[in-house]
């Protein structure tokens, strides 16, 4: 072979390739996050570079209040510490870069964040450089960066509106807190309203007067088939039935020897529609009933899925949609996506060929879509394998209410029976799945199908038994977050992104305590509650707080001045401030002796309130600065050393558990209550476990299980 024939070949074998010089000028994109700034960069390609901010690089001050009062609530903005190097990489991108876009997030927070970043770039303001996108697929990123636009001065004026009045409420009432409460507390515009729906309840339990009633339920035969019913009243018309003088004169009108006349039966068709796909409210509210997640948590989980995840396809993907949204709407091509799914899946009668159509909250803003996966092709079987437990468990959440949304109704069968002897009335009523629509995919906490015999009107049956019960009526329950969250949704207070700091903040304050999932207000937390309620009404005022988000809606959309907003709040706020300085009392927090004395010095003890909850302390302190956790003793011996007891303590996370008092001389521990009795097959100590329903006594070895105990 000749040397021109091997050069020849050599060509062949190595197709030229354009290379991209390292002095060429890369397209900067700024996001807020890291992972999202990966996702990302894997769409755009080499021409971009992706960096993240990592959230604010300007806020207010920590140290003073940081608004100029005296000239239109001016903010004085400064880089947050700790960011210095963050803003020094920008700065130096951004210089070196073809062209700069901002890519944060499309609510109000993310719209700040890009002028934010603007400013200490120097960009500017007329410039088409803010690129929003509701997904972070492939198809949507592209398709966003055709079309840049200028920043909304109208969403960053509504969140600089929300920012400076809560920055005026806290640093007016805080110092009014600590000189006349404790140290390091702090209120805030949306959390004391939250704070004070909490007490409200827990003083409507307080004063709660149970009221006696009875029911009488009886079990009915119709030849060998036998079913259930209920007293209902007499001659037609419902009665209740006060105490047991009225029962015993209901029973004595009956005679269980003589037939009962089957007097009426209903027999209907009830369809159950599906609820709409998720809104971030109705999402946290889910997540906590059916998962058992804080809000936080399941906001954690969300901003994961919408960010990207790698799920072995190259690029990270997206696979939820934008998770911070008050709007159930939905866009077409995820209808036809989800149609054509559920065809293709369940069939055609599940298909739904008017897709339920969700109300809007009073004031929700409708801007973006619900939150729905980003593709339903991809199912949480197939994304198990690329997710966390709980990223998975949220997931399949929203899955499954999105799918479930553009499915046909649940068709029940339903029947209602009346039963009557002497004027006497009982009802009966049965059920039968026809049809299970929706809940193929979405099941609800629907209970058991109740089939009743084959019964028509003129049927004779025969009461087999009466159950008489006594009952008394039950105060409301205490909030859990998911009915907290619904709650202030309802009221208008607060908006998608507020709740789970919201709920966050009022727990780390010590102002609530979560036991067994429900919010309990503490000591100190009812002492706050009540100054700010007395000096400060409006700001717990469910109706104002809801105005004032409607008036920060209204600066959104260009209908109002954020200037004017925060004035007319300010104004007859500052009064109040200014009297509540001069008029409340300091409220001394007396300690309470403990009944024992100091181990070092002798001294009484007594009982503190600290930042998370009582202690016991020295008297004498700063002299002597002994202190001790405060321990509920259960009065079981303790299993291991015998000599001690159990006592219920608290980890760092607040989590319950349960050890040895004579710790560390016994190192003793159990994340479930031991009951003082051993197991019958292996002489092991049974505990109690709080299950779904109840509590159940078991052995830790798992050879052992008594009943649950309603």
């Amino acid at each position: 072979m000749s040397l021109a024939t091997k050069q020849e070949s050599t060509t062949k074998k190595k197709p030229t390739r354009r290379k991209v010089s390292r002095t060429t000028q890369k397209k900067l994109v700024i996001v807020e996050s890291p992972s999202k700034a990966k996702t990302i960069g894997k769409y755009l390609g080499r021409t971009y570079k992706v960096v993240a901010s990592l959230g604010h690089v300007r806020d207010l001050p920590k140290s003073r209040m940081g608004v100029d009062i005296d000239h239109d609530y001016q903010p004085d903005y400064i880089s947050i510490r700790g960011k210095g190097d963050v803003i020094k990489e920008l700065r130096k991108d951004a210089k070196a870069a073809k062209a700069v876009y901002l890519a944060s997030d499309p609510d109000r927070e993310g719209e700040a964040i890009a002028w934010h970043v603007a400013n200490l770039l120097k960009m500017d303001p007329t410039e088409k450089n803010r690129v929003t996108f509701h997904e972070i697929t492939k198809d949507a990123v592209k398709e966003a960066f055709k079309e840049p636009r200028t920043i909304n001065m109208n969403l960053v004026d509504a969140q600089q509106a929300r920012r400076v009045l809560d920055r005026l409420v806290g640093y007016s009432i805080s110092p009014i807190l600590w000189k006349k409460v404790k140290k390091g507390l702090s209120a805030g515009r949306v959390q004391s309203v939250a704070l004070n729906l909490i007490i409200q309840r827990e003083n409507e339990i307080r004063n709660f007067v149970p009221e006696e009633y009875w029911t009488i339920d009886a079990d009915f035969k119709k030849g060998r088939e036998k079913f259930q019913a209920s007293f209902y009243g007499q001659n037609g018309k419902k009665a209740n039935l006060k105490n047991q003088e009225d029962v015993q004169a209901v029973l004595q009108q009956l005679d269980r020897q003589q037939d009962f006349s089957i007097t009426k039966v209903d027999r209907r068709e009830r369809r159950r529609m599906p609820q709409p796909p998720f809104t971030t409210s109705t999402m946290q509210q889910d997540a906590n009933r059916r998962l058992n997640f804080r809000t936080r948590k399941t906001m954690m989980a969300a901003q994961q899925l919408y960010e990207g995840i790698n799920i072995g396809q190259g690029a990270a993907v997206g696979l939820i949609t934008y998770m911070r949204t008050d709007s159930t709407r939905i866009a077409g091509v995820a209808k036809h996506e989800a149609s054509t799914f559920i065809h293709e899946h369940y069939g055609a009668e599940y298909a739904a060929t008017k897709p339920v159509k969700g109300k809007l909250q009073e004031g929700a803003q409708d801007a973006h879509e619900a939150i729905r996966p980003t593709s339903v092709n991809r199912t949480p079987a197939e994304m198990k394998e690329f997710l966390t437990p709980d990223q998975y468990k949220l997931y399949n959440l929203i899955w499954s209410r999105f799918v479930a949304s553009q499915m046909t109704p649940q068709v029940t069968d339903t029947m209602a029976v009346t039963i009557t002897q002497n004027g006497v009335d009982f009802r009966a009523n049965g059920s039968k799945v026809k049809f299970d629509g929706f809940t193929k995919v979405y099941k609800g906490s629907q209970g058991k199908d109740n089939i009743l015999p084959n019964l028509e009107e003129g049927d004779a049956v025969k009461m087999v038994a009466d159950n008489p019960a006594q009952h008394f009526t039950q105060p409301p329950a205490r909030f859990t977050e998911a009915a907290l969250v619904k709650t202030l949704e309802e009221n208008g207070v607060g908006r998608p992104s507020t709740y789970a700091p919201t709920l966050d903040t009022i727990q780390r304050r010590y102002y609530v305590k979560l036991e067994s999932r429900h919010f309990e207000p503490t000591e100190l937390g009812e002492i706050v509650n009540d100054l700010i309620t007395k000096q400060f009404p409006d700001i717990v005022n469910v109706k104002f707080t809801a105005e004032v988000e409607d008036s920060l809606d209204k600066i959104e959309e260009g209908k109002e001045n954020w200037v004017q907003v925060v004035d007319g709040f300010y104004k007859p706020f500052s009064k109040e401030v200014a009297t509540a300085e001069e008029q409340v009392a300091k409220i001394e927090m007396k300690d309470e002796l403990a009944g024992s004395n100091c181990e070092i010095c002798g001294a009484p003890m007594v009982i503190k309130m600290g930042k998370y909850g009582k202690f016991y302390a020295c008297s004498r302190f700063p002299n002597c600065r002994n202190t001790k956790a405060i321990v509920k003793d259960t009065g079981v011996e303790c299993p291991l050393c015998h000599q001690g007891t159990v006592v219920e303590r608290k980890s760092k996370k607040n989590r319950v558990f349960y050890g040895c008092s004579r710790y560390p001389d016994c190192d003793f521990l159990s994340w479930d209550r031991p009951i003082g009795r051993d197991c019958p097959k292996d002489g092991h100590f049974l505990v109690e476990k709080k299950v779904k329903g109840g509590k159940q006594v078991l052995c830790p070895n798992g050879d052992y299980k008594e009943e649950v105990q309603k």
